[in-house]
């Protein structure tokens, strides 16, 4: 059944911070934290459970980290679980080919659903309730999907349609960009790595947020207003193309650093 919910306009955004982990940077997830305040943003926060990326390794770990999650969950985040350990040993083709390597797709599926159960784990002994699945390099195929509904896990990030839609058993909340951009029409969601994310960006994004905050949603929110089924064939062409594009914008950029 094609879903029958129109292109919302004018746009609306949902944030979400990724990589997030105990040794996150301390600063800048600081400040990050003081723009979801100020402006009450209900984000998704995508968080590694049991983090071995040594890139992800950026501040001593904080000992309070999971206790600010614990409460900006009560304030309306929604808690994503960021893969596992976040490394990348995998060559399998994801459901979107952004990567060459991966965490989760074309590993076998019974390892799958055991690093998610175990992740799943990891957070609720934190106290947290993850509701989301947030694909690390965007990296997941089938056996993904089968293991997160087997584990309950009925909503993943990511997609570049204009509307929420229904693949493979599960709910895809579109994620489309990695910035704050303006748009006229759709649900768009922002990714923000606090890690990499410079003065320049933090402030960008308190700009954004600052003449937009009115548009900003939850995935609550969006799980309410929007009706829920297959994409139209329209919206599966726009997110082909949308794909496309992205991708020949990264191999033009990878030729002109060369």
């Amino acid at each position: 059944m094609a879903a029958t919910a129109s292109i919302p306009r004018p746009a609306r955004y949902l944030l979400r911070f990724d990589d997030l982990c105990p040794t996150v940077s301390r600063e800048r997830w600081r400040q990050c934290r003081a723009l979801v305040d100020e402006f009450r943003i209900r984000p998704i926060l995508a968080v590694v459970p049991g983090n071995l990326d040594c890139d992800l390794k950026v501040s001593p770990a904080d000992a309070r980290f999971w206790q600010e999650l614990r409460a900006m969950e009560k304030t309306g985040a929604t808690i994503g679980l960021h893969g596992y350990r976040h490394l990348r040993q995998s060559r399998g083709r994801s459901f979107v080919p952004l990567q060459a390597f991966s965490e989760f797709a074309g590993v076998p599926g019974h390892w799958q659903r055991t690093w998610i159960a175990e992740g799943l784990e990891i957070l609720r002994k934190e106290g947290l309730n993850p509701r989301i699945w947030v694909a690390p390099h965007h990296g997941f195929d089938g056996n993904t999907l089968r293991a997160l509904k087997a584990e309950s896990i009925h909503l993943l990030s990511d997609g570049f349609a204009r509307v929420p839609f229904v693949r493979g058993g599960l709910i895809w909340i579109p994620q489309q960009l990695w910035g704050p951009l303006e748009k006229s029409e759709g649900l768009w969601t922002i990714c923000i790595h606090p890690n990499i994310t410079g003065p320049a960006q933090i402030e960008a994004l308190r700009l954004f947020l600052r003449d937009h905050a009115s548009q900003f949603t939850s995935v609550d929110s969006v799980m309410a207003e929007f009706p829920l089924g297959a994409l139209t064939l329209a919206e599966r062409v726009h997110a082909h193309m949308a794909l496309g594009r992205i991708l020949m914008a990264r191999i033009k950029k990878r030729f002109t650093v060369r």
